[in-house]
């Protein structure tokens, strides 16, 4: 109850703020809307985060906007909410956009890229750097909009069947990883494959792939993976800050009035605030478990295997920044934003890190 009332209050001050020089609302007739998701509905972290985001519309809205939510499955498949949203069969989607790296190479910047940003790097980007208008142009050439709606935070490296050792471990490895992670693989000789959530578990345990990242230990455990791989390896280069979007049909977007869309940006705000930390909460807490109670063996990959790893990256986002100049300009201004970050975030949360690790049994002296 607590969660669900701070999140309305929030939203609803910040919409009551943001539309004070807003036009009147058009109609008080109430509007059903289809909210399509990558995820099984109500899974922990992500499919929650959905049916969360959707009470919160509708309440801040006072019921005009009434959102239906429906799971990976139930109206499209995990894969098929982007066209279902731009051709508004859906009226929005709750998704990954590295999972529309097909239709665009930009889409993923807006997702995760690795090496890239962290989830408050990213928000800084998307919020303050120009990223959201770079998105806006982007998105609007497929009839949506799109806006940050949950961030994972920094993901795990993933599961194996075996133990990875050097660079020649990823030779003939069938790995699960979507976005442009999964093409940095491809370059050391990986065979990558892309599936939805749901469907992990049944092919790590057949054999058909032999690893396997999907997030990180809460939802990681809710999904099962510590059943059919005992290796769980850290960090997740490819995903540092993972940001999931709420896509929205443009038209029906700008059929919405001023005070409505100053309602959702403010929804979607404050569950983005809201879901990353839920997620550190119960990944610290799943982690533990993981470890003392279901014998999962934690591995760090060597230094050695992400110095090659981030080479290869760098020319990875460089090759595909000349696709088209809409992916190019994304790109110039991801790394501009990453630049001027890299040094403020390593002299405070690294420094700062670094420091709390030379006293890890701190409050002891009580």
């Amino acid at each position: 109850m607590f969660r669900r009332n701070f999140l309305t209050t929030l939203a609803a001050t910040c919409a009551g703020v943001s539309s004070l020089n807003s036009s009147p609302v058009r109609s008080s007739e109430t509007r059903v809307l289809k909210m399509v998701t990558s995820w099984p509905k109500n899974f922990p972290g992500l499919g929650t985060s959905a049916s969360r985001l959707a009470r919160l519309i509708t309440d801040v809205s006072g019921g005009r906007l009434r959102i239906e939510v429906f799971g990976a499955g139930e109206f499209v498949d995990a894969f098929e909410v982007f066209d279902a949203v731009s051709t508004g069969v859906a009226d929005m989607y709750h998704s990954a956009e590295y999972y529309w790296q097909k239709k665009s190479p930009a889409f993923p910047f807006f997702t995760a890229v690795p090496f890239g940003l962290t989830a408050s790097e990213l928000n800084a980007w998307i919020y303050q750097g120009g990223g959201q208008e770079l998105w806006d142009e982007l998105s609007g050439q497929f009839n949506l909009k799109s806006l940050l709606c949950c961030n994972t935070g920094v993901q795990m490296g993933g599961w194996f069947n075996k133990e990875v050792t050097s660079l020649k471990s990823y030779r003939g490895l069938r790995y699960r990883m979507p976005g442009l992670g999964g093409e940095v693989l491809r370059r050391l000789g990986a065979v990558v494959v892309n599936l939805p959530g749901g469907k992990i578990v049944p092919a790590l345990r057949s054999g058909a792939i032999d690893a396997s990242e999907w997030v990180g230990p809460w939802n990681d455990f809710a999904l099962g993976l510590h059943k059919a791989a005992k290796f769980y390896y850290y960090p997740g280069f490819h995903e540092p800050g993972t940001a999931i979007s709420l896509g929205i049909n443009k038209t029906l977007w700008e059929s919405f009035s001023n005070e409505e869309k100053h309602m959702i940006k403010a929804a979607t705000a404050a569950e983005n605030s809201y879901s990353i930390a839920e997620f550190n909460f119960g990944n610290a807490i799943h982690l533990q478990a993981l470890v003392k109670d279901h014998g999962v063996q934690l591995r760090k990959f060597d230094d050695s295997i992400m110095r090659e790893i981030a080479n290869i990256s760098d020319k990875v986002l460089a090759e595909i920044s000349r696709h088209d100049p809409m992916t190019k300009r994304v790109y110039e201004s991801f790394l501009k934003h990453r630049e001027s970050t890299v040094l403020w975030s390593d002299i405070s949360v690294r420094e700062f890190l670094n420091a709390r690790g030379l006293n890890q049994k701190y409050g002891t002296a009580a």
